[in-house]
């Protein structure tokens, strides 16, 4: 089919439709069941394992797999991306990760300590491949939608994808919870266990079903010329990364605010890819079911309430600016990591996962809509998103290795979230010298 012009309603829905595709991964194998399964797998171990030679906290070391993720991600995202503009067939790429990353979840049905090693790697490689698409997926924002235009859709994907992995993990909630309602037999336990390794598949399954509606409506990209990619195109994503490092000289706003967004990041993702750990170790649950039905809950909660906070920060946005609340936002995540140290009961952590959803999802979709308002006119939107998700990438890297290393030093994550309020006072002074003009203020 011919393409949709920019700013269709049809185009925009699709673009935003992604969100719901593949925000089960991070609800379900980031954020809730698959933390909930991995500590489960760890309940006759006292948290702790020898792998590559150390003996590590399970936390910690899911938090350096992490960081190797998110690092490989940040070395491959501008290569990929400087491609995919120059021949122009973004689509492709976001494809290709996109069913890396669901192959992968489904991969994890096999996971267990006695290979440890495998089920590391198809955690790792369903990282990579839900944030390599997301590489894309983001660049697309600015092509298929006007300035005025971003805010609102933005909020609107990841608003969707509250709602798309909400209703997945109710799903797959009562399948833990009654798993013979489902066939699932066993002890409860053994149940319990089996019916989290069919979450995984579904993941899977469901991401890449439902993007196949985005893939429809999606153009392929901006194509500069017939030229098809050789090999002396390799190395073409880190020169474009070079000239958007160049450009940034001229343009303080947006270096500015990358300063801050870089910041940010480290204590956001690093925050909600830990959360569902410190809540197992650190909540005192009366019994272990318990513990898997609170943490789940919490995480619903979050997810329902971050649908509103996100439409209340792209409102807030129309009414004081983008710059002054992100600040407002980044105020309030250092009181919620600094109050993350005193809790221990499960109605404090229930309230902090209400606080924390508020917060979640807005200053993601702002951070994303800030960003391409501060574009330059440019068709190598894609290799503008690599630089914003290097950014992010690295950031992230940074935040799970500090926390890594607090977890394993201490043994609590309790210190390891208190300190992520640092990263935040930091983000607030930086965005404190953003100008304060235009569309951001």
């Amino acid at each position: 089919m011919s393409d949709l012009p920019k700013g269709s309603k049809k185009l925009l829905n699709a673009w935003a439709f992604y969100d719901w595709a593949n925000s089960v991964y991070t609800l379900t194998i980031a954020s809730a069941i698959f933390p909930i399964f991995y500590e489960a797998l760890f309940s006759d171990r006292s948290h702790y394992i020898n792998a590559f030679g150390f003996g590590l906290k399970n936390s910690a070391l899911i938090s350096f797999v992490t960081a190797i993720a998110f690092l490989l991600v940040a070395v491959m995202s501008p290569l990929l991306s400087g491609i995919a503009d120059y021949a122009g067939n973004k689509k492709s790429f976001m494809k290709f990760f996109c069913y890396v990353g669901a192959l992968s979840c489904m991969g994890l049905y096999w996971f267990n300590l006695n290979n440890i090693y495998i089920g590391l790697s198809f955690y790792l490689f369903g990282l990579i491949g839900y944030w390599g698409s997301l590489v894309f997926y983001n660049s697309y924002l600015p092509d298929i939608s006007f300035v005025e235009q971003q805010d609102k859709i933005s909020a609107k994907g990841y608003s969707m994808g509250y709602v798309g992995s909400v209703i997945l993990l109710v799903i797959n909630l009562a399948m833990i919870m009654k798993p013979t309602i489902f066939g699932i037999t066993g002890s409860s336990g053994e149940a319990a266990m089996k019916a989290m390794r069919y979450s995984f598949v579904m993941v899977g399954v469901w991401w890449i079903i439902f993007s196949q509606y985005s893939y429809y409506y999606l153009p392929k990209g901006n194509r500069k010329d017939d030229k098809k990619v050789t090999h002396h195109l390799i190395f073409n994503g880190f020169k474009e990364l070079m000239k958007v490092w160049i450009l940034l000289k001229a343009n303080i706003a947006l270096k500015r605010y990358l300063g801050s967004f870089f910041i940010s990041s480290m204590a956001v993702q690093t925050a909600m890819l830990v959360a569902t750990y410190f809540g197992a170790q650190e909540i005192e649950w009366s019994s272990k079911e318990e513990s898997t039905t609170g943490l789940i809950i919490c995480i619903l909660l979050i997810q329902l309430v971050a649908i509103v906070g996100a439409l209340l920060t792209s409102k807030a946005s129309e009414k004081f600016g983008n710059i002054p609340t992100l600040i407002f936002i980044n105020c309030f995540w250092v009181l919620l990591c600094a109050g993350s140290f005193f809790i221990t009961q499960p109605i404090e952590f229930y309230v902090m996962a209400t606080l924390v959803g508020l917060v979640m999802g807005g200053i993601q979709a702002l951070s994303r809509s800030t960003y391409s308002k501060l574009l330059p006119e440019t068709q190598d939107t894609a290799s503008f998103f690599s630089f914003y998700d290097v950014a992010e990438k690295i950031g992230i890297v940074i935040g799970m290795m500090v926390y890594g290393i607090i977890d394993q030093i201490t043994g609590s994550p309790r210190f390891g979230i208190a300190s992520l309020a640092i990263f935040f006072i930091i983000a607030v002074i930086l965005l404190n010298r953003v100008p304060k003009k235009g569309v951001l203020n």
